[in-house]
């Protein structure tokens, strides 16, 4: 019996999945996932990641399984896999999203594509985000956007399975050298998923303006689907769609509760435009997007700096206690991770590429379109983005005034008074709540004003070279906003606006 083959891959859900709901109008589908080992060896991978789709693999089996199915797990690298698979019984059509994903997923795509060429199989790819492939114009971008997220979200009932599938097994193996499971992390699976943007619509975007820029509140305050987004458990279309029916349904006196929700669709808006500069520009994973900006950093990265900012000894308080928080739960609110790659930036003059691979590892919530241009954002490698560059103590002295959430994080720093909590180097050794030395204070790895102040100058004064001034016409074109969404009476502009940095946590 014929059948078409479902690979499933940052996609792992069964509602709104164009590309299970196309193959099963064709008949039976045969679903898979498989463990890419080179994939899982590339250095933004890490075992939480893993662990994180396994919890989704799992759900999605479930699922399949009541409905006489099931997911079949392989190893191997991707042609070899469907070598395997067309030799055992051969298949004519492959269904999957698109994937805007690192180098790695690039390259693996393009051996994919010359395999179904080879071997007569025809290879269907359905968009996964409001993101456009082989875009000819970014002013054509928005409109595309909006009809994605307007065209009916996709039920798969009554699925047909190939007779092997009632035989599958679900087995995943952790790649052994993987590393990086954080205790606290959110679990996997579109269950959660769903329970998590229930919870958010129905109270805890209430909190969502005014509540997501504190380490303290965000936690509830954000959305929290960052993840169920990256891995696929939900779709994007589902979340807008079922945001903006709530707040239709919401009575007139809940402005504060409709304000947040709108705040936060603005935000699933900016989430796809920023992988589409990956998408049009996948060498941003790796160049600076405005050539101009070369070797700006790259040849003084001090590693010393970079294995203290990894260890949480830097000596600032706010930064040590977010690499704590970020190192047990796998997140961080959006105004902490912009601040972390601010100071890797520009105090510690640290060049992106090895803060982002290692902050790649961190978030669970990692999505490469938006990782590695906020990463340069930040950074001031864009050539069109203002100057961010975010002070840990007044960051730490505006959203933690009580010290409550460094004193959470950094235990050490519980018996240091609040004058000196956010400076604790400068309390005199004879106060009487001086810390031990066993618990001595670690003392900034540079001076923060004037590492700042020569960082800032050394970014202005290339952005002012009359080159890199000519060069940015070509960035703009490519990458730059348009027109604001609409959802908002007043949008921000990405050059304006600081509240879409670094990560879309939402």
């Amino acid at each position: 019996m014929s059948y078409s083959l479902v690979w499933f891959k940052r996609d792992l859900r069964w509602t709104d999945h164009a590309a299970l709901t196309e193959a099963s109008r064709e008949g039976p589908v045969r679903c898979i996932y498989v463990i890419e080992p080179a994939l899982w060896l590339q250095p933004d991978a890490a075992l939480q990641h893993f662990e994180f789709v396994r919890e989704s693999l799992q759900a999605l089996d479930r699922h399949f399984r009541s409905q006489g199915g099931g997911v079949e797990i392989y190893t191997g690298e991707m042609p070899d896999v469907l070598r395997q698979i067309w030799q055992d019984a051969p298949f004519t059509h492959l269904y999957s999203h698109e994937e805007t994903g690192n180098s790695f997923t690039y390259a693996r795509d393009l051996k994919v594509a010359s395999w179904c060429q080879t071997h007569a199989v025809t290879w269907h790819e359905f968009a996964q985000f409001g993101v456009v492939r082989r875009l000819k114009d970014r002013n054509l971008w928005q409109s595309a956007w909006e009809r994605h997220m307007a065209a009916p979200i996709s039920h798969t009932e009554n699925l047909r399975f190939w007779q092997s599938q009632t035989q599958a097994t679900m087995v995943m193996q952790a790649p052994p050298h993987l590393k990086h499971n954080p205790p606290r992390r959110q679990r996997g699976g579109r269950p959660m998923a769903m329970a998590t943007l229930k919870s958010f619509l129905n109270a805890r975007s209430v909190g969502y303006r005014g509540g997501i820029s504190s380490p303290l509140s965000s936690p509830d305050a954000c959305s929290r689907l960052s993840a169920y987004l990256a891995w696929g458990c939900i779709s994007m279309r589902e979340v807008v769609q079922h945001t903006r029916a709530h707040m239709a349904s919401l009575p007139p006196q809940a402005s504060r509760h409709k304000a947040g929700l709108t705040a936060f669709t603005s935000r699933l808006y900016w989430h796809c435009h920023f992988i589409q500069k990956l998408e049009s520009q996948p060498s941003i994973e790796w160049q600076n997007m405005h050539r101009g900006y070369d070797s700006l950093r790259e040849n003084e990265f001090n590693h010393a700096h970079f294995e203290a900012l990894k260890a949480a000894q830097t000596g600032w308080p706010m930064v040590d206690a977010c690499v704590v928080m970020l190192r047990e739960t796998g997140w961080l609110n959006f105004r902490m991770r912009a601040m972390l790659v601010s100071v890797a930036a520009y105090p510690l003059w640290l060049h992106w590429r090895p803060v982002g691979e290692w902050l790649a590892t961190q978030f669970l919530d990692y999505e490469p379109g938006i990782h590695w241009s906020q990463l340069q954002m930040q950074s001031g490698t864009t050539g069109i983005n203002t100057t961010r560059v975010y002070n840990p103590i007044k960051q730490a002295q505006d959203h933690d005034p009580q010290g409550k959430f460094v004193r959470r994080w950094l235990p050490n720093m519980r018996s240091v008074p609040d004058s000196y909590l956010f400076e604790p180097w400068l309390m005199p050794k004879h106060h009487p709540n001086a810390i031990s030395s066993e618990q001595e204070i670690v003392t900034p790895l540079v001076d923060l004003a004037t590492a700042t102040k020569t960082a800032k100058h050394r970014v202005h004064e290339r952005r002012r070279d009359p080159e890199v001034k000519a060069g940015k016409k070509a960035v703009v074109d490519k990458h730059a906003s348009r027109q604001g969404f609409r959802t908002l009476k007043k949008p921000p502009r990405e050059q304006d606006s600081r509240d879409h940095q670094m990560g879309f946590d939402f």
